[in-house]
């Protein structure tokens, strides 16, 4: 009897069907620059018109263990969200419009339902960001998943004049500091989320998976409007390392950045996650505590970036400011 590459255990015919499926899905997302469609060897993007000297900026990024939390549930349809997001707010903050977007999804087996409900919800991301899905790998991984599980990457491009690149570097004393308000953990800290919630606090899954599924905020629309509407000096997306290690990112040795905890609300699951032992500093470095995204702003053009960023529908909180501090450039917090 012969043996077929369906009794190893990949379907090829599935994965045919999930390209079909993915096509209405990425058609949606499609912005001008995109030449051809899905299903060649590599996608084509034009860079657009308007630019005198376009710089190319790229991101790569995952959604790491909160995928744990979508198995778990059965929930698959705001994953990708959170994958697009983690990737199109790391270039946001350079001053990059993102251009285009490629996933790659993994499983052992391939179940077709599964992987439409996560790339819908990668063009769900997509169309947030304004932004073109072009391409993916799906690969089915016989005995490197289990059962049910899968895993996934994603990949944006973005371009940025190169006049108008933010990268903090005229960041001065006296500049005032935006927060963006977050959905919640966003996609970081999970393994700590997950230990503290449900095995030492040990609360139902259901209980607490509206929190851990809520999908990642998109900020390139407001983030292009901020940088249309004054002096953003720069720019700090709150992912792994928290409030305490993605602001100094932007900053020179010499400045600080001091915040004012109590300037903004914190989403109540992480008052959940602190009560099961975790200390401040500890949730500081973990989490965002509420706080997405942070903008350093020249103190004349506050409530200009400001009413931009509400305009695109952010909540924005003035939540401290740019002092001078002796070596590294660090994060200070005034309770």
């Amino acid at each position: 009897m012969a043996i077929t590459y369906r009794d190893a255990g990949v379907d090829i015919d599935a994965g045919d069907e999930l390209v079909e499926r993915i096509k209405p899905h990425a058609k949606r997302t499609l912005r001008a620059g995109v030449m051809g469609g899905l299903g060649g060897f590599g996608g084509l993007f034009a860079i657009p018109a308007g630019y005198t000297e376009p710089v190319l900026v790229s991101g790569t990024d995952g959604v790491g263990t909160k995928l744990k939390v979508a198995f778990a549930t059965g929930r698959h349809d705001t994953i990708g969200i959170d994958l697009v997001a983690m990737c199109v707010n790391d270039i946001a903050v350079c001053g990059a419009d993102p251009l285009f977007f490629l996933d790659y999804f993994a499983s052992g087996r391939l179940e077709v339902s599964v992987g439409e409900a996560v790339i819908r919800g990668i063009a769900d991301g997509c169309v947030q960001a304004g932004c073109a899905l072009i391409g993916g790998e799906t690969a089915e991984l016989p005995g490197m998943y289990a059962d049910g599980e899968y895993d996934l990457a994603g990949f944006a491009v973005g371009v940025v004049e190169k006049s108008k690149i933010v990268d903090g570097a005229r960041i001065a004393v006296g500049d005032r500091v935006l927060g963006l308000a977050s959905s919640g953990l966003h996609s970081n800290g999970y393994s700590l989320a997950r230990k503290v919630l449900l095995e030492v606090r040990k609360l139902p899954l259901a209980e607490v998976a509206d929190d851990l599924l809520r999908p990642t905020r998109i900020y390139t629309r407001a983030l292009k409007a901020a940088f249309a509407a004054g002096d953003v000096r720069g720019a700090a997306h709150i992912t792994g390392g928290g409030l305490v290690e993605n602001p100094p990112r932007v900053l020179r040795e010499g400045l600080h950045m001091r915040l004012r905890e109590g300037s903004w609300p914190e989403p109540s699951v992480f008052g959940r996650i602190a009560e099961g032992g975790v200390a401040r500093d500890e949730m500081r470095r973990t989490f965002n505590l509420g706080i997405g995204m942070v903008l350093v702003v020249a103190p004349a053009d506050v409530a200009a970036v400001r009413a931009a960023c509400e305009g695109a529908g952010e909540a924005v909180y003035e939540i401290g400011e740019i002092v001078a501090g002796e070596g590294e450039a660090r994060v200070e917090f005034l309770s």
